[in-house]
């Protein structure tokens, strides 16, 4: 049963512009699932499921993929703009920016919620991105330089 909800949850948000847990909980209804408020809550949680701007300027759930697809548009302008250099060594990764730039991209940084960051600090042109285990910190270059492909 919690199987096949959240299934209908994940199907609703990457369909629909689902704007909050009632809204989500009467479409859940309408599919003929019994479903309170606590427990969409719960799900929400347990699905990782993030509030994103939507293309009309307010706000929807999304998955961690789709949302790191919404926030990247603002990341992707501000990269390509201000990125001068990624590189890591252990578990931190290096961001160059230009000067007064590091900050806005570290701030962008931290809205995405990847499960592999812990943090990240920002001086003015340098952002430290502390990565859970070593073995993620390539992972997490690579991810970067696609977005800013």
């Amino acid at each position: 049963m919690k199987s096949s909800r959240q299934t209908a949850i994940l199907s609703l948000v990457e369909q629909q512009d689902i704007k909050t847990q009632e809204e989500l909980a009467e479409k859940l209804r309408a599919l003929g699932i019994s479903v309170t408020q606590a427990t969409v809550s719960r799900d929400i949680k347990e699905l990782r499921l993030l509030k994103v701007m939507s293309a009309g300027g307010g706000y929807k759930y999304a998955t961690a993929d789709r949302a790191e697809h919404g926030i990247s548009e603002r990341f992707v302008r501000m990269f390509v703009d201000s990125v001068i250099s990624i590189n890591h060594s252990g578990n931190i990764v290096v961001i160059r920016t230009l000067a007064g730039s590091a900050n806005v991209a570290g701030e962008a940084i931290d809205n995405m919620r990847w499960p592999e960051i812990l943090g990240t600090l920002s001086g003015d042109n340098t952002i430290f991105v502390v990565t859970r285990l070593a073995e993620d910190a390539p992972h997490v270059v690579e991810r970067f330089r696609e977005i800013i492909k």
